[in-house]
């Protein structure tokens, strides 16, 4: 039984050392944030909000869809949109936009060191 106990508590251990040794990106106002990767979906969010630009069809209508973003936070800080998917070329097209507007920000890091984030996300707009 002390075998299985020493066991879990070095395991539990070494999950807690490795999760501490990786950070998310920082968006830009999350510096002195207590829960920088709750601030950095609240600062997404917003930027959504704010910068994502119904297109409208020749009718007039706003057009609508669903679609999935995959982008980077580099090793640098820097966006990189990797794919843009969805039925509604210009959902997508207006996806692509709003990306393109994420500002920089201080890059994920692993053990230390700069690292890339990858987020993938699904919209309904």
């Amino acid at each position: 039984m002390k075998k299985l106990l020493v066991i879990a508590c070095l395991l539990m251990g070494g999950i807690g050392a490795a999760q501490a040794q990786q950070t998310s990106p920082v968006w830009p106002g999350c510096e002195d944030s207590e829960d920088v990767s709750a601030c950095f979906n609240k600062k997404l969010s917003q930027h959504v909000r704010e910068h994502y630009e119904y297109p409208q069809n020749d009718a007039g209508e706003y057009v609508r869809g669903k679609v999935t973003v995959s982008f980077t936070v580099d090793e640098e800080g820097k966006v990189v949109i990797n794919s843009v998917e969805g039925p509604e070329p210009q959902v997508n097209e207006a996806a692509r936009e709003m990306l393109d507007k994420i500002p920089d920000m201080e890059p994920g890091t692993l053990e230390g060191e700069p690292d890339d984030r990858k987020f993938t996300i699904p919209f309904n707009f």
